[in-house]
This record gives C-alpha cells, structure tokens and sequence, in this order.
C-alpha cells in the first residue's frame, strides 16, 4: 500500500549544492511549502564536519554513493573511482571544501555557444550574493573588492600563512615564470597564492549548513532522510508526483507547482530516464 503525503507546492529531490539553495530561495517567500526528498543520512559527525579528515567521506558507504567509471583502455581497463555525497548537503559535504569559482574564460565560452545570460558579468552578481568572504587579514594586492561577497550564507575563509613553505611556493612559480596572484576568485584568476576554503570557525561550511539546515528552520521547509525517489509520476504532459521508497514503505508526494530534480549529475538523468524522459 502506497502511503500519501499532504500536498506541498514545491518538491525538490535532493539536498546538495543545488537543491539545498532552491529550497532556502523558495521557502524565502513564507507562503510557499517545500519538501526535501534525500536518500543520506545526517552530517553530524566529525568524518564530515572536521576539515582535517578529508577525503576520509569519499570512501565511506555510508556518505557516498561508490560509483565507478566505466573501464579506461587507456590505464590498462582500470575504473576510476567518482565519489558522489550520499548525505544531506551531497558532494558539498564530502569534498575537499577548496571554493573556486572558474575562469570568467569558462562563462564566456558557455555564452558564446549559446548559454544566453551565462557569461561571467552575468553570475557575478550571484557569486557575490551567496558568498560570505573571510579574508582573514591578508589584504595585500586584493585589487578588487566587488569581486567578493560579504554577506551571503557561504562562509569561504582562508587559513594562516604563517607556514614559510606558503610564501616559498609561490616564489618559486614565480621564479619559473608563473604569475601569482592574491585572490583567484577576484580580479586576477590566474596565477600561484593562497586557496579558498569553505571552512568556518574550524568546521566544514557545506550547502546544508549554508543553505538547508537554516531553510528547515527558519523557513519551515520539510527534509524527509531515507527517500530513495523511484520515479516522477507525469500525468497529461505535467509532473505531478514523486513516488520514493522509505524504511521498506512506498511512498507518495504531490506538488501543486513544481518538481525540481536537484539529485546530482548521475541520479538526475537516471531518475528522469526511469520517468519515461529521455532516451532509454
């Protein structure tokens, strides 16, 4: 028997980068109720919330997802490991918590093949919005404050160079002919210094706890853990329902506006070709 849940406005499947944003955007407007579908667990624990460990959540079962990549003929039919968050927050929640943002090359290459409205002058504005920039007092050769936020959710720090390897580093690209710069994310993105970092106050600063965690609540946004999303039920050309498995329990949300599949980029299209979208 398929258990029916109350009717919300907006259903998101997914909690990382993506889906944790669109749920505190749209639970910015009290009117409108949000449901979070997430497979993952918790992130409370210190393999995730401790910079230190790492990579340590890229090889646990019990935060990623373990999927390979087919065979490489190349490095003798080797499958290289891709490690995707299987956890509230997703991949920001594994990963190595290192903030770069791409060229503004990148941006200008989507728009000149089309991506209208993609271009770096574009997503700038974005960029500054969702970010909160902890210098950390290291303002030498910053040349350009509007390339930075102040006041967004994402905390970016960067740690102590009081290490004489720091500055040794990057003298030595220097004297190989290299560029150094004091902000790749500013004016400058080319060149040797010092890193980004979504840490703050010694904790990783991952899309659920910039984003997620404050939209349930605050905003009063629903997080159901544990829900492996079957399939979107569409009825006469519209997505009408998500059909999820839970403890064993089948079962079903209803949107009254909008499904947004935020599942990463290998359970999206998987989810959509099992909708009866797409090839296959």
């Amino acid at each position: 028997m398929t258990e029916q849940l109350a009717d919300v406005d907006y259903i998101i499947i997914g909690s990382g980068s993506a889906g944790s944003a669109m749920a505190y955007r749209l639970s910015e407007d009290k009117t409108h109720s949000v449901l979070v579908l997430e497979y993952g667990g918790t992130d409370i624990g210190p393999f995730i919330q401790m910079p230190a460990a790492l990579s340590y959540p890229m090889n646990m079962k019990r935060y990623d997802w373990g999927y390979l990549a087919e065979p490489e003929a190349t490095l003798n039919n080797r499958r290289l490991v891709c490690p995707r968050g299987k956890v509230i927050g997703g991949s920001s929640s594994i990963n190595g918590m290192i903030y770069v943002r791409g060229h503004a090359e990148d941006y200008a290459y989507w728009e000149a093949d089309g991506a209208t409205g993609w271009g770096y002058a574009d997503v700038l504005p974005y960029f500054r919005r969702m970010e909160h920039w902890h210098e950390g007092g290291h303002t030498e050769g910053f040349e350009d404050a509007g390339f930075r936020g102040v006041d967004g959710p994402l905390h970016v720090t960067r740690g102590s160079r009081r290490n004489p390897l720091h500055d040794a580093f990057v003298n030595a690209a220097e004297e190989a002919g290299y560029a150094a710069t004091a902000d790749y994310n500013g004016h400058r993105q080319e060149g040797f210094g010092p890193a980004d970092m979504t840490i703050w106050k010694g904790q990783r600063w991952s899309a659920a706890n910039a984003y997620l965690k404050p939209a349930v609540k605050h905003h009063g946004v629903q997080l159901i853990k544990g829900a492996l999303v079957e399939k979107i039920n569409i009825s006469n050309g519209r997505a009408e329902s998500v059909t999820f498995q839970r403890h064993g329990q089948t079962m079903t949300a209803h949107a009254k506006r909008e499904i947004i599949v935020a599942a990463g980029a290998i359970n999206s299209p998987q989810i959509l070709q099992r909708s009866g979208i797409g090839p296959g």
